[in-house]
């Protein structure tokens, strides 16, 4: 079992990491590919050595491939400036995933409202019958 102070640490540390990914990628990225990217979470290993990234693009899914694979690509700057900025001996490897539990939110709560709606014409319709 792991301990609290160990997870409450690893957890912000990836709060850490999330802020300054967000701040490289909105103000020292200059690669094209680079649509408008949001970081999401970042969620560290138990042995701190990797991170799971999610990201969330603006745009449909080719403008995400593209954000996605200009991050890859910029993958050595960015772990040498969490380095650099946040005083590590070693930043861990970075993975970057599309996160798209924004997006299917918004399309449960559009499809409930549609449901209600509909819910609601109906004992609407049966009301005026009887």
């Amino acid at each position: 079992m792991e301990k609290r102070a160990v997870k409450y640490h690893r957890g912000r540390l990836g709060e850490a990491f999330r802020e300054e990914i967000e701040t490289l990628v909105e103000g020292e990225l200059a690669d094209p590919r680079i649509g408008l990217v949001s970081v999401t979470a970042v969620h560290m290993a138990e042995d701190g050595r990797s991170a799971q990234v999610l990201i969330d693009v603006d745009g449909d899914d080719d403008e995400a491939d593209r954000s996605i694979e200009g991050l890859r690509a910029a993958h050595d700057y960015i772990r040498h400036q969490l380095a650099e900025n946040l005083r590590l001996r070693r930043a861990p490897e970075l993975f970057f995933r599309l996160d798209r539990a924004e997006r299917e939110k918004a399309r449960v709560e559009e499809l409930l409202a549609r449901a209600k709606k509909r819910s609601k014409s109906h004992v609407e319709s049966d009301r005026k019958k009887a």
